[in-house]
């Protein structure tokens, strides 16, 4: 048998086929193993009455729900490619992508409808009132071809500037680094294609997961495969709500907590807060962990979250749709210097499995110092129809492939990988290194500041400078920002310029979106600018 997604799914399925597999938020239906397959089994058939075959591209357009997932399986399972789709694309982008990724067909629900049928010529599959009669009529037989381990896995990602890019890798390295063929916190393999679902089957007592980012993004995908390759039982919910999500909690008793950094953990945190304070604490007595990976999670909302819920393990990831997983470290209520002292940049955790820190010259770090984050070991194969820009991160350095994902890290005595941030969003300011995501997370841990992106502007005297579009509560206090920045920042690194807006735009995975940024401080007078002559001290 095959290392692949829809094998292993299958697996689980005979394991545990009368467990829960997946909890819907918008319907509140409980699915068991069974009744997934037999969906998903019913959705790949009725993507091949619309032309879908094996090699098939498929565009997913969908906020998270049971039949996202489906359809995603559906289309491993008759060995078709899902595309990713990110449903806040107006037409022209979902244009760029639908032709980029040569889709011929789109599954997507009602709101989205019309934009898909504006951006193709395409089938359009909508999963509408009339969905569940139409599927009544398809098969519900697993009856596809045999898989392999090369069937093609295609993530597309925007990242946080350029026009999206497809991702491919072999579906057997993608379950190695994202789907539980590793262990995260050992680095030791899984034995075998059989090993997860051998355990899920020897379990009485399955876990749930309340799955928060989107499942067309792979933070949000791959840990829902994985939980379900390990017979766990997933919650989703259509958008996140954060008064919603303590609701589940409740309600549905989850063990883990599935987030993207600040953009969820800020409104979660807040909610928990203010439902503290009005006396209406939440039970959160089933939560054994708070999962965050893909964006920044600021230490001092991390304390601020094991203030409230002081039995809560946080874990934090790196890695990215290039990289797959590269790394995890685990806070808990015991330990929380790393608020402080012991935090400077982004994440900092211990090396996963394959992660390292080269130098310019792509030779990996034997000693503390700083370079580029890069990895070795299940890699993807490149970007889809793009050699150039393959090239520009796929590389060998004697004789072993890595891929340099562009993020700046400090390898740390103790052989830790800190991310210091984008090598494309390092702002030179007079020939200082400023990494907007240590900035970021410094002005997200005053209290006043309810979100920030750090972008460079152009400073006649410096070359660039630090600014910030920031949301915040009442009337901003720009003199006391400042003076809390400059407690936990250099002088060159507080922000000089900053704009006001009502809310911060992310991309759907939590990412900070510095395109947006950036034309919010072309189109628009700043709401403060300090003196020029203190720019840094």
């Amino acid at each position: 048998m095959a290392q692949n997604l829809a094998d292993l799914f299958e697996h689980a399925v005979d394991a545990v086929p009368d467990r829960v597999a997946v909890v819907d938020g918008e319907s509140g239906t409980e699915f068991t193993y069974t009744e997934l397959e037999d969906r998903s089994n019913r959705v790949a058939h009725l993507l091949i009455d619309h032309g879908v075959r094996g090699g098939s591209h498929v565009a997913i357009h969908m906020h998270n729900a049971v039949d996202t997932l489906a359809g995603f399986l559906a289309a491993f399972k008759l060995r078709a490619v899902p595309v990713n789709v990110n449903y806040r694309y107006v037409r022209d982008e979902l244009v760029y992508v639908y032709d980029d990724a040569d889709v011929v067909a789109v599954l997507t629900q009602p709101r989205y409808a019309d934009a898909a049928r504006a951006a193709t010529e395409h089938p359009v599959i909508v999963v509408d009132e009339r969905f569940e009669e139409t599927l009544a009529g398809c098969s519900s037989e697993r009856d596809f071809e045999a898989r392999a381990d090369d069937d093609l896995f295609l993530m597309y990602t925007g990242g946080t500037t350029g026009a999206p890019k497809g991702v491919m890798w072999r579906q057997a390295d993608m379950w190695r680094v994202l789907g539980g063929g590793i262990d995260f916190y050992s680095g030791e393999l899984m034995a075998d294609e059989y090993a997860q679902s051998a355990r899920a089957g020897e379990s009485a007592d399955p876990m749930r997961f309340l799955m928060l980012p989107p499942l067309i993004h792979v933070s949000g995908l791959m840990p829902t495969l994985g939980a379900l390759f390990s017979g766990n039982t997933v919650i989703f919910e259509p958008r996140f709500d954060a008064g919603r999500v303590w609701e589940v909690v409740e309600t549905c008793r989850p063990a883990i907590m599935v987030i993207t950094g600040d953009a969820m953990g800020r409104p979660l945190i807040d909610e928990l807060e203010g439902r503290v304070a009005a006396g209406r604490a939440v039970d959160v007595s089933s939560l054994l962990a708070v999962s965050s990976g893909a964006a920044l999670f600021s230490p001092a909302l991390k304390a601020r979250l094991l203030g409230l819920a002081p039995t809560v393990a946080i874990s934090d990831s790196i890695g990215s749709s290039e990289t797959g997983f590269g790394g995890i470290r685990v806070y808990s209520a015991a330990d929380t210097s790393f608020a402080t002292a012991d935090h400077a940049g982004g994440p900092r955790v211990p090396a996963g499995r394959g992660a390292t820190v080269i130098d310019d010259d792509g030779a990996p770090l034997t000693g503390p110092g700083e370079g580029w984050f890069a990895k070795t070991g299940y890699l993807p194969i490149g970007y889809y129809k793009d050699e150039a820009k393959s090239a520009t991160i796929f590389r060998e350095h004697e004789g072993v492939r890595m891929v340099v994902s562009g993020d700046r890290a400090r390898r740390e005595p103790d052989g830790a990988i800190t991310l210091l941030g984008r090598g494309s969003q390092v702002v030179n300011t007079g020939g200082e290194k400023v990494f907007v995501e240590e900035v970021e997370g410094e002005l997200k841990s005053h209290p006043a500041v309810v979100d920030a992106i750090v972008i460079a502007v152009a400073d006649e005297r410096f070359g660039q400078g630090v600014a910030a579009v920031v949301a915040v509560t009442g009337v901003p206090d720009f003199e006391a920002i400042e003076a809390h920045l400059r407690t936990r920042l250099a002088g060159y690194k507080v922000p000089r310029t900053y704009w006001v807006v009502d809310a911060v735009t992310r991309t759907p995975s939590g990412k900070p979106d510095y395109g947006w940024a950036k034309s919010i401080a072309a189109s628009s007078d700043p709401a403060h600018v300090r003196d020029a002559a203190r720019s840094h001290l």
